[in-house]
């Protein structure tokens, strides 16, 4: 049986570890602070799988159908009748799944960390706040009520700033940092707007409740939601789209996107652990969450989610193709891969096969974690040796890192969509949902995959054929055992974890989803990404001027994406000119002239009758005398006057 109490050690061993080693680990565990964190990173891994096993295997179905049970709640905030902040724990397919794909990829980046950052003095408060993160998305994923997974959305906003900016000392990663908290600050804005929106037409906060509720058309509750609008768009859409808003943002959607880029300005591992499994896969999870909400009671919010995700992975795939910094170059393709799962979902429907896009949009959530992580950690055994993050003092690398260079390949292959590996097939399932649903969008993903094999391709060339490039620098070597085993147990699982039958596990009404292989459907998508490595081979597997010429052939389009097409020029010169001159500059000058002066106004008038009238108070008695004389006096007169 599911075991609340077992279940709950999922998110507290990490908490734990952030605990213990951020107020006792600099002082007692400088030493043995990363091997603290693993240990408990372990058993919280175990028992993720031990739960998922039991989930999917044991208790979690019933009559065909998986089931959304509640292991754990209580009530932490009422407020009426049904209106409430609950914490506890919701187990259904997607949570489990997550549960599975944290604690798996937060392990491989601790066991990576203790060689990759061996010898940091902060080597402790870096496993602490691994640990808050790692909690963070947990909770997140488990979360039962819509306000709960609203406190877990700010921790990982949180830990991702502690994270980014581990380097305070650098000014790049402190900028990053901040650039990423406040960028997601503000959708998050649009994310809590909308959750009271849901709640004040569902009359609840508890999910499982919210759902029922405006997806019922007989309910009263979806009747007013529908019926009340705003702009020709009803509340409930507005809700819904401004949810997404909070998910777009935190996934770095368009044109939300900004952070991602310079929040690789933290250590290598926190870029595979934020682009893998947490972060930046928390908006396609908060959708995925509210999907029967989205798919029935409003296709409009849907259509929403669909066209930005297309959009999203179309641009950062073209910027990918233009970038040098190889974290740079993985960052985009977070964002490609992420609009890929937000366009599955925005393409699906509820129930049985029309719910492809949704099964589709999760498996590759699953897939990626694998390649993506692999990529980002492959990644670092490259900059560990060569000391540098430009692609060229890059190349030749084959012979001096060949587990990198293996397992780098299998990665490249598995994001590609070249089969049998694991991206080929949650890929292909995006692509069959959107061709059946939207031939724009199917178009558009399908140019965006044959993008995705050129650049992962450029970089694998550039890294590892190329010029040849001698070693140099300290390390000599590929990390050792602490940071190639992560790199091999990713490498098994971005070759195999395609052959899962996902849609026995996971679909959007929780019955067994039968997935077809498609042979026909599947030779263009296969074609335009071998067209693409084979593009790339010829471009960047020997040391040429074809990029160049290519490049300045392309003039104006190439130097706008190598530009990011100007879009952080964009927000500075609405920011700093717009903004802050025509509004900041203002409000600046209301706050100092009319707020400011009122106040002093009314201190300098105080101040002004106080200096009058203190003369009243000398202390001389002759003068109180006088004064109660002519009181007398004044009275007495005044007495005569009103007899008469």
């Amino acid at each position: 049986m599911l075991n609340a109490t077992y279940i709950s050690l999922i998110p507290l061993l990490p908490l734990a570890g952030f605990v213990l080693l951020g107020l006792f680990g600099r002082k007692y565990f400088k030493n043995t602070s990363g091997i603290i964190g693993t240990g408990l990173m372990l058993v919280s891994a175990v028992l993720a799988l031990y739960t998922a096993y039991g989930y999917f295997f044991e208790y979690g179905k019933a009559d065909g159908v998986y089931q959304k049970l509640v292991p754990l709640k209580y009530t932490w905030l009422e407020f009426g009748k049904g209106l409430s902040i609950d914490m506890g724990i919701v187990l259904d397919p997607i949570s489990v799944m997550m549960l599975v794909v944290v604690t798996f990829i937060s392990l491989m980046v601790h066991i990576y960390s203790l060689g990759y950052l061996k010898g940091e003095e902060r080597f402790p408060t870096y496993y602490a706040y691994l640990g808050l993160f790692t909690f963070s998305m947990l909770g997140l994923v488990m979360s039962s009520n819509i306000f709960q997974i609203y406190i877990f959305w700010e921790l990982v906003g949180v830990s991702s700033f502690l994270l980014i900016g581990y380097y305070y000392d650098k000014p790049s990663a402190v900028a990053a940092c901040k650039k990423a908290f406040i960028v997601t600050r503000f959708a998050d804005v649009g994310f809590l707007i909308g959750i009271l929106i849901l709640s004040f037409y569902s009359g609840t906060l508890d999910f499982n409740t919210l759902i029922a509720a405006l997806t019922s058309p007989e309910s009263s509750e979806y009747k007013t939601a529908v019926t009340a609008s705003f702009l020709g768009i009803s509340a409930l859409s507005w809700g819904l789209i401004l949810v997404f808003v909070g998910g777009a943002g935190k996934s770095a959607m368009f044109p939300l996107h900004i952070w991602l880029p310079d929040a690789m300005e933290g250590p290598t591992p926190v870029s595979a652990l934020i682009h893998a499994a947490t972060m930046v896969v928390a908006g396609v999870f908060l959708v995925a969450r509210l999907f029967p909400v989205f798919a029935i009671s409003s296709p409009g919010a849907l259509s929403v989610v669909a066209y930005v995700g297309a959009i999203s992975a179309f641009i950062a795939a073209i910027i990918a193709c233009t970038q040098t910094d190889i974290k740079r170059v993985l960052a985009y393709s977070t964002m490609s891969q992420i609009g890929y799962m937000m366009f599955a979902l925005g393409v699906s429907g509820y129930g049985g096969e029309n719910g492809l896009g949704y099964t589709a949009s999760m498996f590759h959530l699953f897939t990626h974690a694998m390649f993506k992580a692999l990529l980002f950690l492959g990644a670092g055994a490259v900059i560990h040796f060569i000391h540098s993050n430009e692609m060229k003092d890059m190349g030749g690398l084959r012979k001096y890192l060949p587990i990198t260079h293996i397992t780098f390949l299998i990665a490249c292959l598995a994001i590609a969509g070249v089969p049998p590996f694991a991206g080929f097939f949650s890929k292909e399932e995006i692509l069959l949902a959107a061709y059946h649903h939207n031939q724009a969008i199917y178009w558009m993903a399908l140019i965006t995959s044959a993008l995705t094999a050129f650049y992962m391709f450029r970089l694998y060339f550039s890294i590892f054929w190329n010029k040849e490039q001698q070693p140099h620098g300290e390390h000599h070597g590929e990390g050792g055992f602490a940071m190639m085993m992560p790199l091999v147990l990713l490498a098994i699982g971005a070759a195999a974890a395609g052959f899962i039958p996902f849609g026995h596990y996971v679909s959007s009404d929780g019955k067994t989803l039968e997935t077809a292989f498609h042979l026909s459907f599947s030779i263009a998508p296969v074609a335009l990404g071998l067209a693409g490595i084979f593009l790339a081979m010829w471009m960047y597997k020997s040391q040429t001027d074809k990029p160049e010429k290519i490049a300045a052939s392309l003039g104006g389009l190439y130097k706008a994406a190598y530009h990011k097409f100007y879009i952080d020029e964009l927000y500075l010169f609405i920011t700093h000119k717009i903004i802050f001159n025509l509004i900041g500059r203002p409000a600046a000058w209301f706050d100092k002239v009319v707020v400011d002066g009122l106040v002093n106004l009314a201190g300098n008038t105080t101040t002004k009758i106080a200096e009058t009238i203190k003369g009243f108070q000398s202390g001389k008695v002759q003068q109180y005398a006088l004064y109660f004389l002519v009181g007398v006096i004044g009275l007495a007169v005044l007495f005569i006057y009103v007899w008469k």
